[in-house]
């Protein structure tokens, strides 16, 4: 197995792992060159943040105040606004090869419209055989502010050139959704999953009800605890002529199931390209918009307390 990743966003540019014959395949979504990240509207394999999916009406109130924010997708803000972590050079802490990197990045206050400073931890790490983990932490340094950090890698474990992801089986630990206006902001209820497309309890392939759908999978799933111990499973997905399979952990409430309907056609690695149903994206986080919706997990976090978000990948092939 073998990772490459860069300090721009923080962000997975690769991930190599073996079919079930042993052959090495680049599972992850990606460029060839820094200029193309500067200039990606896709998000690929970057580190989200301050605050990772949608916001509603691009504001929010906190202690009385209210806080106004870029709008950069349709009225709302996403995924941290015009510039956010993953758009931005984070510093190489340490790095050890074969095991670990740890990037760090520190937010000033009012940036993107935010509150406070807040200083952020993400570390990259190889565990045994084909585990790859990533541990996330931010600390607000002076004011209390919303925090909620994901790691948006596109996935295709035919290999990132091998086409379409409609043929993937996938499992998700989810019983229930966020459902979401026509803007993709949540209306603040859950929904049950049965007897809708959404329903993934079982494995089921990508595309087996995708066409019941506006042509997309973009939706929170609210995660079921599947464990007493801290991480939960979330999602299982599987290649079936490559045999290849990956498993994701994480220890938090949410994740956003995405299936890259609005992948337009985009030059990837290598020259391949990269079109709709190019991969999937399973970003572990808080509900979306959970700021302006008080029934929802809160994500603001104080000064003197810290932010914590870990995400356990595993692959095989069989």
């Amino acid at each position: 197995m073998r990772v490459n990743l860069t300090n721009y966003g923080a962000s997975i540019i690769s991930v190599f792992v073996p079919d079930k014959n042993g052959k090495l395949a680049d599972v992850a979504l990606g460029y060839d060159s820094i200029e193309q990240y500067e200039t990606d509207t896709c998000y690929f394999g970057a580190l989200i943040g301050r605050v990772a999916n949608r916001i509603g009406g691009a504001q929010f109130t906190l202690d009385g105040k209210t806080y106004k924010l870029p709008a950069n997708d349709h009225g709302n803000t996403l995924h941290g606004g015009t510039k956010g972590f993953g758009d931005n050079v984070w510093t190489v802490e340490s790095h050890e090869e074969d095991s670990h990197i740890t990037f760090v990045y520190s937010s000033h206050d009012g940036e993107e419209g935010f509150p406070g400073k807040v200083d952020v931890t993400v570390t990259y790490m190889l565990i045994e055989k084909h585990i790859l983990g990533v541990k996330m932490n931010a600390k607000p340094i002076d004011k209390a502010t919303p925090i909620n950090l994901a790691q948006h890698t596109y996935w295709n474990l035919g290999g990132h050139d091998s086409g379409d992801i409609l043929n993937h089986t996938v499992q998700i630990f989810g019983s229930s959704i966020t459902p979401v206006d026509d803007k993709l902001i949540p209306t603040g209820k859950l929904q049950s999953v049965k007897d809708t497309p959404y329903d993934f309890l079982k494995p089921k392939p990508v595309g087996s009800q995708i066409n019941d759908l506006p042509g997309l999978y973009d939706i929170n799933y609210v995660l079921d605890k599947t464990g007493k111990n801290h991480l939960s499973k979330v999602a299982a997905v599987r290649e079936p002529t490559s045999g290849r399979k990956m498993e994701l952990w994480s220890d938090q409430v949410g994740v956003q199931y995405y299936t890259s309907g609005m992948l337009g056609d985009t030059k990837g690695k290598g020259g391949a390209m990269y079109h709709k149903y190019g991969g999937i994206a399973l970003e572990t986080q808080g509900f979306p918009d959970s700021v302006n919706k008080p029934n929802f997990p809160s994500q603001i976090v104080k000064p003197g307390e810290t932010y914590k978000h870990i995400m356990v990948y595993r692959f095989t092939a069989s």
